[in-house]
């Protein structure tokens, strides 16, 4: 686009969905391995790769949804079902060969900071969701472990195709602290993120279930306010733990799930003392791992 900055959100969906997926260099190594061993090796052991990674996830869902005939009514809304339905040796087939993240941002390091940032936000909310679902009882853990570790990925998209913009907001961010997102968002890319979110899980056919889940209902369940606080949370306390929107995130959870703010801090794994914890971005690992499915 020649002035990306002025694009309509069809613009940017165009540019985002004709393009390959990057995805970490460590998904790339790892899926490797486990190649050597396709004939042994089971769908959850790849889903648990697959699932540290937003931009493979997204990838393999959207590959799904493009393949599986008109005769499967059924939605495939985790990475593990999605596997069974491709087939392990069609599955490494098709992605032997992919583009990496690290390859694709080499020119632009302070992005690939960025971006890294972002998927290791994305992948802690993922692991919060997770446990939170667990003590919810609810339907499908996976399902909400995959629509957590997607709702950011439109942000991380923009850190992929358009560097430079993401830089811009980041720096107009930090100049005006008080800001709104949203406006910040449509100020530099002409579009927010929610909403081209939501457009981009339209091309890709994402299932509607996931899309309700990424928050694209609007009234919002307990299964979608699970995704919803656990992103928050991650949001808030990669700025540190005296967030001031923290409190408002505890209290939330805490109603969601029906516990106590101690119960909640000892499952958090935060001090009871009122002392602060290290800042989680000062230690996030981009490419570390998210629990198996």
């Amino acid at each position: 686009m020649r002035d990306a900055s002025k694009a309509s959100i069809d613009e940017w969906v165009a540019c985002m969905s004709d393009k390959p997926l990057p995805v970490l260099a460590r998904t790339s190594r790892d899926l490797a391995m486990l190649r050597e061993h396709e004939n042994t090796v089971s769908a959850r052991t790849i889903a648990q790769v697959i699932l540290h990674d937003p931009l493979m996830t997204l990838r393999v869902l959207a590959f799904i949804e493009a393949r599986r005939g008109s005769s499967l009514h059924t939605d495939i809304t985790t990475i593990e079902r999605a596997l069974m339905m491709i087939g392990i040796t069609p599955f490494f087939t098709h992605f032997e060969s992919m583009p990496t993240l690290e390859q694709h941002l080499h020119a632009h390091q302070q992005a690939l900071l960025g971006v890294m940032r972002v998927i290791a936000r994305a992948r802690k909310a993922a692991e919060w969701a997770r446990d939170w679902a667990i003590v919810r009882h609810d339907i499908d853990v996976d399902e909400i472990t995959v629509a957590t570790l997607l709702h950011d990925v439109a942000e991380i998209l923009c850190w992929v195709f358009a560097p430079e913009l993401s830089l811009k907001l980041r720096d107009l961010l930090r100049a005006n602290p008080t800001m709104r997102t949203a406006a910040a968002q449509t100020q530099i890319f002409n579009v927010t993120s929610h909403d081209l979110q939501l457009a981009l899980a339209k091309a890709w056919r994402l299932p509607p279930l996931l899309v309700e889940l990424m928050g694209g209902a609007a009234v919002p369940s307990p299964r979608v306010r699970n995704v919803i606080y656990a992103v928050n949370l991650a949001r808030h306390s990669a700025k540190g733990w005296d967030d001031p929107a923290l409190p408002d995130d505890f209290k939330d959870i805490e109603e969601l799930l029906r516990v106590s703010h101690e119960t909640l801090l000892g499952r958090l794994g935060l001090p009871m003392d009122g002392s602060l914890p290290p800042n989680p971005a000062d230690h996030a690992d981009p490419s570390g791992r998210m629990p198996g499915p």
